[in-house]
Parts: C-alpha cells; sequence; structure tokens
C-alpha cells in the first residue's frame, strides 16, 4: 500500500512538473509574427508591401493569442458574426493575399475546408509570411504580375495589384481589429503589452 502511494505522488508530481513546465513556454512558439520582422534596408513597392503584411500578421497573431472557447463563440449582436467566423473570413484574405504573390486564382467554384481554431490560426500567419518573403524580394516588374484572380465555374474576373491593397490586405487589418474589440467584450483583452508601433511586447 505504502509503495502505490509513493508511486502515485511520484507521478502526480512529474505531471505537476510538466505542466509547469509547458506553461513556461513563450506563447505561441513556433508561429511567425510573434514580433514584427526587421525591417527592410531600402524602400520599394514590393517591401513597403510586405511591411504592411508584416503589421497585419503581427496584429493578428496577439489579436487571436489565448482565445478561448467562449471568446469564439463572441458576436456583439445577433446579425453579427461570430469571432470564429470573422477568423473564417481574415484566414480567407490571407489566403486571397498569398495567392496573388503566387500567380494563383482564387476558386471559388469549391467550398472552402472548415478548421479548426489552431489550424486556422497557423494557416493564416503562414499565408501572410509567405506573401511577406516574396513581395519583399520582388521587382516592381513581378509586382505588375501580381493579379487578384476569381474563378467561378465557366467564369473568371482578374483585378491589378492595386485591389489586393485596399481589398484583402486592408479588409483583414480592419477583421482583425474587430477580434480585438470582441474579445475584449468576452472578458479577455489582448495582452497590454502588445506595442503595435514597435511590433513587439513592452518590457
Amino acid at each position: 500500500m505504502r509503495d502505490t502511494v509513493y508511486l502515485f505522488l511520484i507521478v502526480l508530481l512529474m505531471n505537476l512538473g510538466m505542466t509547469a513546465s509547458a506553461q513556461g513556454q513563450p506563447a505561441g512558439k513556433g508561429l511567425p509574427y510573434r514580433e514584427i520582422p526587421p525591417y527592410p534596408e531600402h524602400y520599394s513597392a514590393g517591401t513597403v508591401t510586405a511591411r504592411m503584411v508584416d503589421a497585419l500578421g503581427f496584429r493578428y497573431y496577439w489579436a487571436t493569442e489565448g482565445l478561448s472557447g467562449k471568446d469564439l463563440g463572441f458576436k456583439p449582436s445577433d446579425e453579427a458574426r461570430t469571432t470564429d467566423e470573422t477568423l473564417d473570413h481574415i484566414h480567407s484574405l490571407s489566403q486571397m493575399i498569398v495567392n496573388a504573390t503566387l500567380l494563383q486564382p482564387n476558386d471559388r467554384s469549391t467550398p472552402a475546408s472548415k478548421l479548426g481554431f489552431d489550424e486556422k490560426r497557423q494557416a493564416t500567419l503562414l499565408n501572410l509570411q509567405e506573401a511577406s518573403n516574396i513581395l519583399r524580394k520582388c521587382s516592381p516588374e513581378d509586382i505588375e504580375t501580381f493579379k487578384v484572380v476569381f474563378k467561378t465555374t465557366g467564369q473568371s474576373s482578374e483585378h491589378p495589384f492595386w485591389n489586393l491593397l485596399n481589398g484583402p490586405i486592408a479588409d483583414a487589418l480592419w477583421h482583425t481589429g474587430q477580434v480585438v474589440s470582441f474579445r475584449r467584450s468576452s472578458g479577455n483583452p489582448i495582452d497590454s503589452r502588445v506595442n503595435v508601433f514597435a511590433g513587439k511586447l513592452r518590457e
């Protein structure tokens, strides 16, 4: 009996130690945009747009860090989207952004797959990182080829790079701000140490 109690205590202490260790890990370890990347050494259409995407990534990272099920289900009115539905929309916008830089159409003829919160958050951040990396290295001539293309059954439409700026990028920033507002209303405000001007946490 005594040996059983000792064994139980050892297992309990090991589990507590593992939990404490996990809690000590940086939030979102392995995901991009916990801090904004260093700014480019020169100004160009590509580097400026990449910086806008990086700013979106940083804001999105912290807007979504530590969201609970209660937060995800929150909506300010019956007519509004929930926070989770808003994140679905931001994810689709991030796909539009990266698709333009990859010269790929946005195929609306197939329904979007439903992702869980963690998968959706990771996919959105990685989309933004990939788009930023491409934009940072591109030439003005490359940007001319970055069209926003929508494809449906038997039809397609093409729009210039300008529409990427005032469309998906600006729209994703708008909705990321909504997530920040929603989580404050659901009782889980964004980390007060987030400094969007510096692009990192305050010390």
